[in-house]
């Protein structure tokens, strides 16, 4: 969990720039391809599960464990990312 959390921290700039909202990169991505902010998470998400994926049904028989701790953790935070996004989602209706 400690890894989670800081690698969202390391990655706030990089993907916020200066926007003090850090699910505006979803919310831009939804904008461009008209739909939700969860299905442009999910899309983004997507790429991260298939590496997984291909990882433990590849022929290939080991990984670096430095390997399976990044994509697990990006795996994770996305997980994280959504659950926020689904929860302001829910407050704004509740407005």
């Amino acid at each position: 969990m400690r890894l989670c959390a800081d690698t969202l921290q390391k990655k706030t700039k990089e993907y916020t720039g200066d926007d003090t909202d850090r699910l505006g990169a979803f919310k831009s991505a939804a904008a461009l391809q008209h739909t939700t902010p969860q299905r442009a998470l999910a899309g983004m998400m997507a790429k991260h599960i298939i590496s997984i994926y291909d990882m433990c049904f590849t022929d290939r028989k080991t990984f670096e464990l430095a390997v399976w701790e990044e994509k697990i953790t990006d795996s994770l935070n996305y997980l994280f990312l959504l659950k926020a996004v689904i929860k302001e989602e829910l407050e704004y209706q509740s407005d």
